[in-house]
């Protein structure tokens, strides 16, 4: 068997295109051939399988080999997209990319097998944020977009996201029929190329700021704001956008401001992990700032802080999510407009969003995870998912949109304080209208992904009776298709007060578990939150049992 691995991978590298990947493969075969274990073992990891595409595209590891990201790879998944696109009259692509290794080169790639199948294809004329590329599909009115990025993965991973003409990320069926084109390509060395695309100026982008301007209303601009890009590509687009909505200059965290695509301030570029957030809050004690604002490295995400008993607090992807909806309200009643439109968000997220849209006469919707589907509501005037997307902008940008999000929470926190008011003064608000929502999250990293299928099935197999200390009145298995949605890979308890979601994750090895709970706080609400933290934390401890993957 190792032999025939070892045979399989010559034959990869003698066919590889990029000359790095095939000497990277080169010289594992050699090491493997003489003895070496290790070698072999990740000559099988990078073999094990196909990258499959899906509706998140493509997201792996870089390297060589079918189970990596790689100039093959994408090379394979380019014409498959082009088959797919002249297949359903498909006529023009726009193609973007972020500065994480090797995204350029996988970006001028796709453009040159475009190009090849006859397909109009323009580039970015440089890493830029995933929104950009996300307004770009409308305002160029292309068939479809390739958005070369893997978002907050670790620095080893790369991705490729699709959008088609709707401007929408990719759902079933196309996902499968891309995957099908795909698998027909034959010899990478035989898919057609042209140097015949266009690389883009700066039109775009200068498109898409203007778009974000003009979002804001006049209104109060007076905010201090420290702004972190997470060593991503969100940093100059927002400075600018800020600058021209009226707002002060961000005080910036130096640090992390410019790309790297070696992440080298944090573990994980992700404003969610442990410590990522540090130099930012350090940053915002020194400056006496009034927000802190945060992009991941394709800034289609946003995390915020405010100041907290001394010292700043992040605020949660559902919190942020609650203050962008009941802002949308305010902004609507304080315009004298109609209130209309429909509020959505992910069917993981905290439900607050529900009572408010519903309490100010808004239709709501709940969607499977993911902005692919959240994007696709009728009448989608916000909607949000916890993991720090945001989409405040739907008739130009039918994604998340890390940067348009800052803007309007930058302007909610300018107008709170010519009032006299703070972030934190809102959210105590909506929990004495509507109850104290408190979320968090249980997620498990596995370096073995059958772990997360092996928990899932136990977990249907035998649910827990109880959670926290609170009775499972009811299971949901949202794989059998529930509350109108499709089907997808989850459960759902419904627990006395509160609820817990589990799912695995799309894009990373990570089984992941959303929990809330809710309780009145109509009496005394610094009371309230203090129960509710150590219920929540009974809560945690019980779900990590149960899940059994410690």
């Amino acid at each position: 068997m190792a032999d025939n691995l070892l045979v399989s991978a010559e034959r990869w590298a003698a066919d590889d295109i990029d000359p790095l990947t095939a000497a990277e493969l080169t010289a594992l075969i050699a090491r493997a051939r003489s003895g070496d274990s290790s070698a072999l073992e990740e000559i099988a990891d990078a073999f094990d399988g196909t990258l499959e595409f899906g509706t998140a595209g493509l997201r792996g590891r870089l390297g060589p080999g079918s189970n990596r990201m790689n100039r093959v790879v994408v090379a394979r998944a380019a014409a498959g997209l082009a088959a797919y696109l002249v297949e359903h009259g498909g006529h023009s692509i726009v193609i973007g990319y972020d500065a994480r290794r090797n995204s350029d080169v996988f970006a001028h790639d796709t453009a040159q097998i475009m190009a090849g199948a006859g397909i109009s294809a323009m580039v970015l004329p440089r890493p830029l944020p995933t929104p950009v590329t996300a307004f770009a599909i409308h305002f160029l009115g292309t068939s479809a977009a390739v958005m070369v990025t893997a978002s907050h993965n670790p620095p080893e991973d790369n991705g490729y996201k699709v959008y088609l003409g709707d401007g929408c990320q990719i759902v079933s069926p196309a996902d499968a029929e891309i995957s099908a084109c795909i698998s027909r390509v034959g010899a990478v060395a035989d898919i057609p190329r042209s140097d015949d695309y266009v690389t883009l100026d700066d039109g775009v982008l200068d498109a898409y700021i203007s778009s974000a301007e003009h979002l804001l209303p006049p209104g109060p601009r007076d905010i201090t704001t420290v702004y972190t890009a997470m060593h991503g590509v969100g940093g100059d687009v927002f400075v600018r956008a800020a600058r021209g909505s009226g707002f002060p200059d961000p005080h910036r965290v130096a640090a992390q401001f410019e790309p790297d695509a070696r992440f080298p301030t944090v573990a994980f570029p992700n404003p969610e992990e442990p410590g990522a957030m540090d130099l930012a809050i350090a940053e915002a004690k020194a400056q006496g700032a009034d927000i802190i604002i945060a992009n991941d490295p394709d800034a289609d995400r946003c995390a915020a802080g405010i100041p907290a008993n001394g010292t700043y607090r992040m605020l949660t992807g559902d919190e942020v999510g609650w203050l962008l909806g009941w802002w949308t309200v305010e902004r609507m009643r304080r315009s004298g407009g109609p209130m209309v439109g429909t509020f959505a968000q992910s069917i993981v997220s905290g439900t607050l969003l529900k009572a408010i849209a519903l309490d100010a006469g808004l239709d709501y919707a709940a969607t499977l995870t993911g902005f692919k589907w959240i994007a696709r509501v009728p009448g989608l005037a916000y909607g949000y998912e916890e993991a720090l997307g945001y989409c405040v902008d739907p008739a130009y940008v039918t994604d998340k949109d890390g940067i348009t999000a800052a803007l309007v929470l930058m302007e909610m926190a300018a107008h709170l304080k010519a009032e006299g008011r703070g972030i934190q003064d809102v959210l105590d608000d909506l929990a004495r209208r509507f109850g104290l929502y408190l979320t968090s999250q249980v997620s498990v990293r596995v370096g073995d992904v059958s772990l997360i299928a092996d928990a899932m099935a136990r977990l249907r197999f035998a649910p827990p009776r109880e959670l926290g200390g609170r009775n499972v009145q009811e299971v949901v298995d949202l794989e059998e298709g529930a509350y109108g949605l499709p089907a997808t890979d989850g459960l759902l308890y419904v627990l006395d007060g509160a609820r817990v979601v589990i799912r695995p994750s799309g894009t990373e090895p990570k089984l992941k578990c959303y929990l809330q709970i809710v309780m009145p706080a109509d009496g005394d609400l610094d009371a309230a939150k203090e129960a509710g933290r150590a219920d929540m934390s009974a809560l945690r401890v019980s779900v990590s049992g149960a899940l059994g993957l410690d």
